[in-house]
Parts: structure tokens; C-alpha cells; sequence
């Protein structure tokens, strides 16, 4: 999400424009804000091809596409400008990552949050086909991870039935790596003259998408688009390493014949689900991926401006003021504060309504270092990953100073900790956390753990060989954060049906320098070393019996200030 610049227009329409989401080849995308306050994605055909006939007729049928379809997978038309320029539409605004930034940032998924993508993703199809219109552009970019599930976005090439081809002559519709071999073959017919309605390539492409999800490679390779389309059409799709099962579905998707796919109820029917994937921890995790800005550093328009599409030299133009948040209300009020705060980062997350080529989501500037980050199967090591904004800077030490005696929860925690699949060795605290630390941890290895006993949590850490440590850093400060899976209820202590954003109940802050020649482990008791500051508050920390389910522990390095720390490591305990 990036800000407006001085050429952009201050209004499309009736709507108020905030910042720049993207853009690609058809035009540039916009947050938006509709008289009434909602957010939308405003979509602006760029000026130079305004005098195009197909360009205008792509998009107009995109808009009409979207106007038809009225699906809980797809963001909802909005309003829409197609009589003149300049040419637009305005559809909902989805918060959350695409597919893509999401593999690139976090590696491979694991096969039970792709079975319950895969379902889906298969369902949102089905919705769509329901209304005679197939996608003909589903790929990883084209799936935003919303907080209700993921959306299909991008109808610019969809085709309804009876609908004619609007790709110039010999030129497939469709992404390279993607698009269905009867496609490429037929040179831009649906299913190679079998029709239209079918949508076996949207099941082709789902499979391909999913291919990409499950190994967090492109499925056909890569390379210029002709030797990707020349993989496609006569060579397997690449499935190394995937769980069996999930690779013969995905198999069976992108068969090479059309008739030999699957229906998309076969699809639903073989992902075998039996949870929402919205209640994934990972796919939970996602909704941290989004770029999230201020309020107050979003650019508004005045008053006393006409609606239309007005260019305003944003530079010079004062920007309406934010309105303060509200205060923290009476009393304990930890749950307010963080519902809230929750919901504004996912409100201005980025929509992702990207419309670019596979393999960036910036055309491919800027997010070379983002795809090298996270392989297949690794956590993002991302600074800031533990709240919103980068992470605090933190040294080595405290240069002599006294540490605070507790850490500030100030800002929203992304870490979630995900117990081995395996019941006996998740019942022994096995598992993992969806993030990597934001600050390399003490020591040549630095070992925790939580034993849970009765009412009761031991939680253990210390610098294991520490002899053979170079730097042994004198004191080294650390709070341990304890969250509960879900917020509670201030006034019941029952847990809310939402996941915990909060940082937690924390220790005070101690030093483990004094037990790091010896290598022993310093242990601290929840909830008795346990409570929550909370804006100049302190909460005492709440029974593990309040929420059965997985909890999370981070351990932060901290320094001399309640503001200031980072995320060393992260484990987490089952409380039956």
C-alpha cells in the first residue's frame, strides 16, 4: 500500500481516495472510501488505452461479471463508471494477503491447511460457475486470504456462457503455469470447442494453485511463457515432496484430458473437511501479512470539492486530521483495547486486488528479497513479525542500566503456537510457532520449555554450551510472554470467540547472564511470576482454566524501557 502522489485524482466518483493498492497492465488500483465511510478497491483504466475497443471491452465485461456474481468467495460490485472516460469500478474491500505474498512470505503450506484451502477454493468456483461464468485467470495472485475465507478476485477475461473471446488471434487467455493445455492448444477457446460451461480450466488452474500452495513452487517451472505453456501442455505437474493423497488430488485436477478431471463437488467431497479453514491457526496467521498504515498517514479529501475525477496536488492539499481513538473504557477494558486494535490493522491491511503477472505482485520490483525469505517450509524471519510496525531496536545489553520491571503490551502479537500433529507428542508440549524470532536468541543454543502441572506452568529457558559462546553479553534481560488462545471477557473472564492479539501476561524482566556459565535453566511459575500492563494497568494473569486450548509463550529480549523488545524464540503448551 503505498500513498497517493501529486498526478493522482482526489475523488473517483463519489468516493474519497486514500492510497495506491496496486497496479498493472489494464489500469492502477485505489483504497477508496465511500461516502458513508466504507472501504472499496477502486479500479481506473489507465488514460492510454482509454481509445482501445477490446481494452474497453475486457473491463466493461469485468464489470459486468462482477455485478452478475453475488458470492460470498467474490468482493461485491460496488458502483461503476462505463459510459466515458475515465473508466472505473469500485468493489468491496477484502483485507488480507493474496496467496501468493502468503507462500512467499511463510513457505510451503502443510497439507492440512491446503485441504481446507483446496475446499475452498472449489466451493468459491462452484458459486461462480452457478451464475454461467467461468474465472479463466486463477492463479496465486488472484485468491486474497480474507478474514472469512479466501475471495476470488480479478474477473478482467471471465467468460460467461455464450460470451465471445477477447484475446487478439492466436494468444491464449490466462496466466502461463495456469491456463488449462486445451486452452493454450485451442488458442483461446474455453475448452477447446467443448464449451464454455464446464470449467474444467478453472479446475486445471485450481489444481496448478494449489500445486503452487502445497510446494511453494510454480507447478510448471519457470521460464519465458512459451517454454511454461510448452510444460503445461506435455509435461507433469511438479509435486515433489507432497503428502500422497493431497498430490493425487492435485493430480487429478490438472490432468492433461479435460474429462478426466474432477467435478468440483468430487474436489469438496475428497478434501475430506471436517473444520472451517478459518479456524486454522495458520491461515489465522495470514491476516499478519498485510500492510498496515496508520490512520492518520492516510491522505482524505476536503471539504468543498466537486465529486468526479478530480487530480489535486496531494503535497499541497492539508489532509483532514484522524479522529483520536477512543479511550480504553472503565475498568479492566484489556479486551476492548485489543478488539479494537485488532480490527483496525485487518481493516487497513493490503487488499491485494493486484493486477499483475505471476511473479511479483509488483510486477515484479521489490519483492525478490520478500520471495527469498521464507522457502518452502521455513518461517518469515521478518523484523517486526511479533507486533505491528518494525521491531524495537534492541542490543546486546542494557550498557549498565536497570532494567523496567515489566514489559508494555502495546502492540498486537502475531505469534501463534501450533502443537504437533502427532496427539502423543503435541500432549507433551511438541510443536511450533508460525514465526521465527525477530532478534537471534543468546548463546550457541538457547532452550525453553513449558511443563504444565495441575494448575500450573513451569516455564524454563536457558543458554545451553555456553562455554562455547564468543559473546556473553552482561546482564541480558528477558520477559517471558504468556497468551491465553482466546481474549476474555473482562467482566465473566469467559474467553470471546476470537483469537488472542494481545502480547499476554509477561514476568518481570530478568537476567539469565548469572546462570549462563553453568548453563543451568532458570525457571519462572505461571500464573504467580505472570500479570499484564495494559496502558498504565496492571491485570493479574487468569487461571489456565479459563481457556483450555493451545497457549503461546514468547520469550522477548528486553531493554531499558516497558517499549523496547524483541521476540528471541517462541513455544507454547496445551491446556486440556
Amino acid at each position: 500500500m503505498d500513498a497517493l502522489r501529486g498526478t493522482d485524482p482526489a475523488r473517483i466518483g463519489e468516493h474519497t481516495l486514500l492510497a495506491r493498492l496496486g497496479a498493472g497492465g489494464m489500469g492502477q488500483v485505489y483504497l477508496g472510501r465511500s461516502p458513508g465511510g466504507r472501504l472499496v478497491a477502486v479500479k481506473v483504466i489507465r488514460d492510454e488505452i482509454t481509445g482501445h475497443p477490446e481494452a474497453l471491452a475486457r473491463f466493461r465485461r469485468e464489470a459486468e461479471t462482477v455485478r452478475a456474481v453475488r458470492s460470498a468467495y467474490t468482493a461485491n460490485l460496488i458502483d461503476a463508471s462505463l459510459a466515458a472516460a475515465p473508466y472505473w469500478l469500485a468493489t468491496e474491500y477484502v483485507a488480507g494477503p493474496t496467496l501468493a505474498r502468503a507462500v512467499a512470505a511463510r513457505g510451503a503450506l502443510p497439507v492440512g491447511t491446503c485441504l481446507r484451502l483446496f475446499a475452498a477454493l472449489a466451493e468459491g468456483l462452484a458459486s461462480v460457475h452457478a451464475y454461467g461464468v467461468t474465472h479463466r485467470d486463477l492463479k496465486p495472485q488472484n485468491v486474497i486470504l480474507g478474514a472469512q475465507g479466501p475471495q476470488l478476485i480479478d474477473f478482467g477475461i471471465a467468460k460467461g456462457v455464450g460470451a465471445t473471446a477477447l484475446t487478439q488471434d492466436g494468444q491464449a487467455p490466462g496466466t502461463p503455469g495456469f491456463t488449462a493445455p486445451e486452452v493454450l492448444v485451442g488458442g483461446g477457446t474455453e475448452d477447446g470447442g467443448t464449451g464454455a460451461g464446464d470449467g474444467g480450466a478453472d479446475v486445471f488452474a485450481l489444481g496448478a494453485t494449489m500445486a503452487y500452495a502445497a510446494t511453494g513452487r510454480p507447478p510448471y517451472g519457470t521460464g519465458d511463457a512459451a517454454t511454461v505453456s510448452y510444460r503445461a501442455v506435455h509435461e507433469p505437474v511438479d509435486l515433489a515432496g507432497v503428502e500422497p493423497g493431497l498430490a493425487a488430488l492435485i493430480g487429478a485436477c490438472v490432468a492433461k484430458d479435460p474429462a478426466a478431471r474432477p467435478g468440483l463437488p468430487e474436489v469438496i467431497a475428497r478434501c475430506g473437511v471436517r473444520d472451517a479453514l478459518v479456524d486454522d491457526p495458520l491461515y489465522l496467521g495470514f491476516g499478519t501479512l498485510g500492510e498496515a498504515v496508520p490512520v492518520h498517514e492516510m491522505r482524505t479529501q476536503g471539504p468543498g470539492l466537486p465529486y468526479g475525477y478530480t487530480p489535486t496536488d496531494h503535497a499541497a492539499a492539508a489532509p483532514a486530521a484522524a479522529p483520536a481513538p477512543p479511550p480504553a473504557p472503565a475498568g479492566r477494558g484489556r479486551a476492548g483495547v485489543w478488539v479494537a486494535a485488532v480490527a483496525v490493522a485487518a481493516a487497513l491491511s493490503l487488499a491485494a486486488w493486484k493486477l499483475v503477472p505471476f511473479g511479483g505482485e509488483d510486477g515484479g520490483a521489490g519483492r525478490t528479497k520478500e520471495a527469498s525469505e521464507g522457502a518452502a517450509g521455513t518461517p518469515a524471519r521478518t523484523p517486526g513479525a511479533g507486533g505491528v510496525g518494525p521491531a524495537p531496536s534492541v542490543s546486546g545489553g542494557t550498557a549498565g542500566k536497570p532494567p523496567p520491571d515489566h514489559i508494555e503490551g502495546n502492540r498486537i502479537s502475531h505469534y501463534f503456537w501450533l502443537p504437533s500433529s502427532d496427539p502423543e507428542r503435541a500432549a507433551h508440549g511438541t510443536g511450533a510457532c508460525n514465526l521465527g524470532p525477530e532478534q537471534k536468541p543468546p548463546g550457541a543454543d538457547f532452550q525453553t520449555g513449558a511443563e504444565v502441572s495441575g494448575r500450573s506452568v513451569k516455564i524454563s529457558m536457558r543458554v545451553k554450551y555456553a562455554e562455547n559462546s564468543p559473546a556473553k553479553p552482561d546482564p541480558y534481560y528477558v520477559s517471558v510472554a504468556v497468551r491465553a488462545p482466546h481474549d476474555l471477557d473482562p467482566q465473566t473472564g469467559r474467553p470471546f470467540p476470537m483469537d488472542n492479539r494481545a502480547v499476554g501476561f509477561t514476568s518481570k524482566p530478568v537476567d539469565i547472564y548469572g546462570k549462563w556459565k553453568t548453563g543451568e535453566y532458570l525457571t519462572l511459575t505461571y500464573p504467580d511470576d505472570f500479570a499484564e500492563h495494559v496502558n498504565g494497568k496492571t491485570y493479574p494473569a487468569v487461571p489456565l482454566s479459563a481457556d483450555p486450548g493451545d497457549w503461546t509463550v514468547v520469550f522477548y529480549h528486553v531493554e531499558d524501557d516497558p517499549a523496547k523488545y524483541a521476540s528471541i524464540a517462541c513455544s507454547g503448551f496445551q491446556v486440556g
